[in-house]
């Protein structure tokens, strides 16, 4: 089955326009309505170059390296550094120049793939297509993709995939494979302000791409920050612990307001409520911001709180 539908670009976020319906000055809200991390990567100072020079060849080199080490990418994929994953899932549709224009992108999702498909002028399919795309781990309700296979081309968004390492498909794509991976810096590092993804893929597929973004699609900042946070394992174990403890933690406590059935991601929960309309208008009032979805009443999305005034101010608010 195919699908003409225009494909909203709804997301989280939106605190001025939350603050312009239930009031409060934009500093007074609590934003739960993103799956970024609360509790970001401490950046450090950073060398006066990164803001002054154009980005070189040298920064995005290292940047790169250490993507290809803390990923453990194989030797035959490349990589590229884009200005925020969504760069690149803009991007993504102009390359598949041999194929039918049909991809296959199972609903519901992050929204962004079918809109950017669509807008190229390509039907997006429930059914088969040469062309998969899949969000994985899935936002909203974190379900895990199939395995890549021969037959097929997948794309996999594995933006919110550093929480569980251990399910990523990188490590299954084969050496002759025009299968993508993406991954996102911004959500698990908490930096999501400093716009940067990651690409990996086939060499020739990558050179294409690079070509679109243009020359310094990455800023000097985000170059050195990426490269620093990427280099620090230790860091990446101690917050997915914390993560997966916070995540716990708030299916807690929505369980006890009358919420069931919760899923996703340690960066993100869904919740199955009553109303979620409501739930979220409730939420407002207390100047909390969470996030719902047209195509369903009952699915509420929260982020984690991070301070315990975060913690007690949700709890109050549900009451």
């Amino acid at each position: 089955m195919t699908t003409k539908t225009q494909h909203s670009r709804d997301h989280g976020g939106g605190i001025d326009a939350a603050a312009a319906q239930y009031g409060g000055a934009r500093a007074d809200w609590l934003d739960l309505s993103t799956g970024i991390n609360p509790c970001p990567y401490p950046i450090g100072d950073l060398p006066a170059d990164a803001w002054r020079a154009l980005p070189d060849q040298g920064a995005e080199a290292a940047l790169i390296a250490a993507a290809r080490a803390f990923w453990s990418v194989p030797a035959y994929l490349d990589i590229l550094p884009t200005h925020g994953a969504s760069a690149a899932i803009a991007r993504l549709p102009t390359i598949f120049r041999d194929l039918d224009k049909s991809v296959q992108i199972t609903m519901p999702t992050y929204n962004e793939w079918a809109a950017s498909f669509e807008g190229a002028g390509w039907t997006i399919s429930q059914g088969s297509a040469a062309l998969e795309i899949y969000v994985h781990p899935n936002n909203p309700d974190g379900r895990l993709a199939p395995a890549p296979v021969s037959d097929k081309i997948r794309i996999y968004d594995e933006s919110f995939c550093d929480v569980m390492p251990e399910a990523s498909h990188l490590p299954k794509i084969a050496e002759n494979s025009r299968d993508i991976v993406l991954k996102s810096f911004g959500k698990f590092w908490g930096l999501a302000g400093l716009r940067l993804g990651f690409v990996i893929a086939a060499p020739d597929t990558i050179a294409r791409l690079r070509a679109l973004m243009g020359p310094w699609s990455v800023s000097g900042p985000a170059l050195v920050i990426g490269a620093r946070a990427l280099r620090d394992p230790a860091w990446a174990e101690d917050t997915r612990r914390r993560l997966a403890q916070d995540a716990a933690r708030l299916d807690a406590l929505m369980a006890a307001a009358g919420a069931n059935d919760p899923c996703g991601t340690s960066l993100f929960r869904l919740f199955h409520v009553g109303n979620a309309a409501a739930l979220q208008s409730k939420l407002a009032q207390h100047h909390i911001w969470t996030r719902i979805f047209s195509y369903s009443t009952s699915m509420i999305r929260l982020g984690l709180p991070h301070a315990p005034e975060d913690w007690t101010r949700l709890e109050k608010a549900l009451a």
